[in-house]
């Protein structure tokens, strides 16, 4: 396999934004209070119709009285811009794709109609099919399977329906015991295996064309039906995507599977456990992209070409300098070997177009979209090539925007017309010297009606990942944007090392550091805004979710600068996290080798030992049933607070939740803990005697 290098040339920008968001400057008289939050709609995915006349897309909303968000499906014309909704049932509508014709929309949904258990209205996953114009028709079921199924791919000239099912297979040893006991959980030894099958739209007759023991996660079809992609594992343990993830190849002519992916393709890599993000076939075929992601390195990206009469070659492609590539979003352009895929840059995430990837070569890299802006999804129109994306900005969430032939991307939705009227926080990037002098940028959210060189009290709020970044875009976040800026708090979220978006050496740099380079970056980024005028020193506050909540930890563990903290999710020992969590390559990534090789590095990699310096009000969250980052260390952490060093803590475990908070009960619940404890020690009702109270007060 041939490694390329990293490329450095940029080809002509094709299209900008500016002018598209311009829009009539609004009456902002709404303060953004909490329940706002829930009024916004997300776009989920997108797909645009063949002829170009339409989008289709999924949106994502709060509907009381359910506690969960529903997702239904919607359609917006190009040239009016006016939007149909098409579906209306609580059922959890997905994954929408297009009819050659251009008049119907199938997709996946979970209906359920009063106490049939029947197919297709039992409550399990099936594809349905819908008209364009929504309201001629109810969507139709186009398969019935007794217990749904799983990932579907229509093919290319709309005549064939492929479908995945499960298998259940028990493993030989133990398999009496394993049948006799069928309600507990196994580790190992029982797995529900994939099979696909492939349903002529004519006859109506299905045909199971795969069945062998392996679990699919993705799959695609090539345009000609010839091939189809499987991107598998051996078992269901998430763990096995670390490494074992791997790219099979279905041929319809010989009726065979392949691997692409064949042992020792890893080599060389660096790290072995990194895990495989979609499949993507060029329109003729003959190429396949995909991606693979690590934590703490940089994506790569790789495609396997087809010559007559061989099998596939498989090398990496080079990627664009200074770019972090996001994982399983490539897309060919229709009827090109351009390969296109969003990339983060500076806080920016655009649509980037690797160009002539044939027969071992590739061109230069071209940047799709400019300007301030983040894109979240995209797909091309295949008659014309324009490009449909779903972009936010500083001064809106998520909308569809449409670039068609390089002109000006038109804003096509507006779903969420109700933020034109609200007092949006003023966001900036601002820049600052980091650990070793290296530049380090963060996101700064001001009050809107801050008045500059007045000091406010600064919360510092942490992404996760940390192989991730903090957006330079309008985001209501659960965890302190836009709403902390509207209650008077200045908002820092910095793009500490480990983030992407910085180029490879930014990224990399955190491995075998953690709980240390990046916590100095965060500190320097603390002093420079204090230096500035704009965060009050005796005011600070910090908080974060998952690695967030782990840099909270490791902060409240260095100094007592910080007067309150908020901890999510958050790892207190390395070990313990290695030894529980569903990822594990996570850990001996950042920490460059297992516990018993290296035990100072997992010490010093943990906030654990050093509790004994912490005296900062501490409010800790955590789902009840977190597989990522296990209760364990927020426990661990409250008792040592509460019961040794007597500091103010409050531990929130929310019931039935893992590693994100679903319903609205628990989401709401966060913030209103979150604003209460920040007020009370940071905002107007904090005082020099908040912080004389009992030590051992939970308050």
């Amino acid at each position: 396999m041939k490694r390329f290098p990293v490329i450095g040339l940029v080809g002509t920008m094709l299209v900008g934004v500016g002018a598209a968001v311009a829009q009539d400057t609004p009456v902002r008289d709404h303060d953004i209070v909490l329940d706002d939050y829930f009024t916004i709609g997300a776009i989920g995915q997108i797909a645009a119709s063949p002829d170009g006349k339409y989008v289709a897309y999924t949106e994502t909303r709060w509907e009381p009285p359910r506690d969960k968000r529903n997702t239904d499906l919607w359609v917006v014309e190009t040239e009016t811009q006016q939007v149909r909704r098409l579906t209306f049932d609580r059922s959890g509508d997905r994954s929408p794709v297009w009819s050659p014709d251009s008049q119907f929309i199938y997709f996946t949904s979970s209906r359920k109609r009063g106490d049939d258990k029947d197919p297709p209205f039992g409550g399990k996953r099936q594809v349905w099919r819908i008209a364009v114009d929504g309201g001629a028709s109810t969507p139709t079921a186009v398969t019935r399977v007794k217990d749904g199924i799983g990932m579907y791919e229509l093919s290319a000239d709309g005549r064939t329906l492929y479908y995945t099912t499960e298998r259940e297979a028990t493993e030989d040893e133990w398999k009496d015991l394993r049948g006799e006991y069928k309600k507990l959980n196994y580790a190992h030894g029982v797995t529900n295996f994939s099979q696909i099958w492939k349903l002529d739209l004519a006859s109506w007759r299905a045909e199971k064309i795969v069945d062998e023991d392996r679990v699919i996660g993705a799959m695609k079809v090539s345009a000609d039906q010839r091939r189809i992609a499987m991107l598998t594992t051996p078992d269901e343990e998430l763990i096995f995507n670390e490494g074992r993830s791997r790219v099979d190849v279905y041929d319809a002519t010989t009726k065979k599977v392949t691997t692409v992916t064949a042992d020792g393709w890893r080599d060389g890599h660096a790290s072995p456990y990194g895990w495989i993000d979609g499949v993507a076939w060029s329109s003729d075929g003959g190429s396949l992209a995909f991606t693979l992601s690590f934590d703490g390195y940089p994506t790569q990206l790789f495609v396997a070409e087809w010559d007559s009469g061989a099998g596939a070659t498989l090398r990496e492609l080079g990627r664009p300098r200074g770019i972090t590539i996001m994982g399983g979003t490539m897309k060919w352009q229709p009827g090109t070997r351009a390969l296109a895929f969003i990339g983060e840059d500076h806080a920016r995430a655009r649509v980037y177009s690797l160009n002539n990837i044939q027969l071992g070569r590739q061109g230069v890299v071209r940047t799709l979209t400019t300007g301030d802006f983040v894109v979240g999804g995209f797909d091309f129109v295949r008659s014309s090539g324009a490009l449909a994306m779903v972009m936010g900005t500083t001064q809106h969430p998520p909308d569809i925007f449409l670039a068609a032939g390089g002109s000006t991307p038109q804003r096509l939705t507006r779903i969420n017309p109700q933020v034109d009227t609200w007092k949006l926080p003023k966001i900036s990037i601002v820049r600052w010297k980091g650990a070793g002098g290296d530049d380090v940028d963060g996101i700064l959210e001001l009050p809107r009606d801050h008045t500059p060189g007045t000091p406010l009290p600064m919360i510092v709020e942490i992404h996760g990942g940390p192989t991730s970044a903090s957006t330079y875009s309008f985001r209501f976040w659960i965890y302190g944007r836009a709403l902390l800026a509207s209650k008077g708090y200045a908002l820092l979220s910095p793009n500490y090392r480990g983030s992407t978006g910085y180029g490879d050496k930014f990224m990399v740099d955190l491995v075998g550091r953690e709980n240390d380079i990046e916590v100095e970056d965060i500190l320097k980024g603390v002093d420079a805004m204090v230096a500035k005028g704009i965060a009050d020193p005796e005011r600070l506050g910090v908080m974060g979710w998952s690695n967030g909540g782990f840099l909270t930890n490791c902060l409240i563990a260095k100094t007592n600068r910080f007067r309150a903290a908020s901890s999510g999710a958050g790892v207190l020992d390395q070990v313990i996290q290695w030894g529980v969590e569903d990822t594990p390559g996570h850990v001996i990534n950042y920490m460059k080798g297992l516990p018993w090789d290296l035990p100072g590095a997992y010490r010093s990699g943990s906030p654990l030992f050093n509790l004994g310096k912490v005296s900062t009000p501490t409010l800790i969250h955590v789902g009840e049933g977190d597989a990522r980052v296990p209760s364990a260390h927020a426990k661990t952490l409250y008792r040592a607070l509460r019961h040794y060093l007597h500091v103010p803590v409050e531990l929130i475990v929310y019931p039935g939740e893992g590693h994100g908070l679903t319903t609205y009960d628990h989401r709401k619940a966060k913030m209103a803990w979150d604003l209460a404890w920040f007020d009370r020690y940071l905002g107007s009702t904090a005082s020099p005697e908040a912080d004389e109270s009992d030590p051992g007060s939970t308050r």
